[in-house]
């Protein structure tokens, strides 16, 4: 629950965003959902690789080895520096890469500013990530809500400021919201700094010890965390692809699309909290050797995953007025007018897809918590291609269709993805797999901890 909490502000906190751009002007609400999408496609990989050490970190202290939990999390921290790093020098692309979408000049000029901003603190959100992992993965979750829920505030509270220009600051419009929202990742950062430097911590994990390189499990961390941080790449290449595409439909039909995969953030991004949960969980009976408690904590996590994706969903149908109303609170009555019919159109294909966007994220979770990251790459792979990208491009270059047969694709795609990690799932192969090598029969975790 602190997880799905956790993610919820999260959500609740891009939801704000996105509303107060709403009030702010229409052009910002259409650049704010390309522009961060490009930027987390960039980020992809980075922060796959850094979620990744969670089932480092739960595989390891379910079998009680402490110290190999340290030198995990440390690995992981030497490849967020690299990657965030790189990450923020995607900075000086900013104006060429969205002058060449063919989206109107003035929203490629506020995407450019945007995305700019937001890779400033790409360092920031992989090691927040990374560093989140060292609770989550042993089960700490409280932790991770409480310093989220701290970042969380910063940055709503600081919207409010600097969009608008509240108070002593200037109006910064989208830069403001950008600014917000890095100066929150740091504050959560610097959170996790200094909790894990707790002499307690320090003695008990003997953190500051194990900073060193460990080729072998540097290695060992690559091989399952790239494929995750691939997969992460190409999930989310497929939805910057469609936001992309349709944006050259116009403003009106980007703008609806924004506010719709915005509404859903709030299903949605709750259950990417419960994914960690999940891979936290099966980590440590995989860890264990209690591959089949994984199992039945996989279904309970569905069966809750369920009855909340079908909530919106009934929601997403019978209350659309209500979930619009924030957006169209303080905006421009005319600018909400010509997006109201096909919001209300989006939201029931988002209710169609929610249910198997739930069972997506619960058995992904449940095998790559277990070290099935290559078939998760792989199967994503081949959807995105031959469900999303290719018949997306179809529509809009030969056949000439519009927004609502590219959301059609897109619910395809979800379903698709949802049946296919279930069926993975039900396999079974996953409960033979682990991230973390055997002990010795003789060895003890405190003798291999040792070592």
């Amino acid at each position: 629950m602190p997880l799905i909490l956790s993610s919820g502000s999260v959500s609740l906190m891009h939801v704000v965003d996105r509303i107060f751009l709403t009030w702010y002007s229409a052009d910002a609400l259409a650049a704010s959902t390309p522009a961060g999408i490009i930027h987390w496609t960039f980020l992809a990989v980075p922060i796959g690789l850094a979620a990744y050490v969670n089932t480092f970190v739960a595989q390891y202290d379910g079998a009680g080895r402490p110290a190999q939990v340290s030198s995990s999390l440390w690995q992981a921290i030497f490849v967020a520096i690299v990657t965030g790093l790189a990450v923020t020098m995607m900075m000086p692309i900013a104006g060429i890469l969205f002058g060449s979408f063919g989206h109107g000049e003035e929203i490629a000029r506020l995407e450019a500013t945007y995305f700019a901003t937001l890779c400033a603190g790409a360092l920031p959100v992989v090691m927040m990530t990374t560093l989140s992992c060292f609770y989550s993965g042993r089960g700490k979750t409280m932790v991770v809500l409480w310093v989220t829920l701290a970042g969380t505030l910063v940055n709503l509270v600081l919207d409010w400021f600097l969009i608008f220009g509240q108070g002593p600051f200037p109006e910064l419009g989208i830069f403001g919201a950008g600014l917000a929202t890095v100066i929150g990742q740091v504050v959560s950062l610097l959170l996790y700094v200094a909790l894990l430097l707790r002499p307690q911590v320090r003695r008990e994990y003997k953190i500051l010890e194990q900073c060193r390189l460990d080729r072998t499990l540097m290695r060992r961390y690559l091989r399952f965390g790239l494929p995750n941080g691939l997969r992460t790449l190409i999930d989310i290449s497929a939805f910057s692809i469609f936001v992309v595409m349709v944006g050259r439909l116009g403003r009106d039909s980007l703008a609806a699309t924004n506010l719709v995969f915005n509404i859903n953030t709030l299903s949605f991004l709750p259950m990417v909290g419960l994914g960690t949960a999940i891979m936290t969980l099966v980590g440590r009976r995989v860890g264990e050797g209690r591959a089949e408690l994984a199992v039945r904590t996989t279904w309970m996590a569905f069966g809750i995953s369920s009855v909340y994706m079908l909530s919106f969903a009934t929601a997403y149908v019978f209350f659309p007025h209500v979930l619009m109303a924030p957006y169209q609170a303080y905006g421009s009555p005319e600018d909400f007018a010509r997006i109201r019919d096909l919001v209300i159109v989006l939201l029931r294909l988002a209710a169609v897809f929610s249910f198997f966007d739930a069972m997506l994220i619960v058995f992904s979770s449940a095998i790559q918590g277990a070290g099935d990251t290559r078939f998760s790459l792989i199967f994503t792979a081949i959807a995105s291609l031959l469900v999303m990208v290719i018949p997306i491009w179809l529509i809009l270059d030969v056949y000439e269709g519009g927004v609502v047969a590219c959301w059609w694709v897109c619910t395809v795609f979800l379903t698709l993805l949802g049946i296919g990690f279930l069926l993975r799932f039900l396999g079974g192969k996953w409960k033979s797999m682990q991230v973390i090598e055997p002990l010795v029969d003789d060895d003890s975790p405190a003798t291999a901890d040792s070592r």
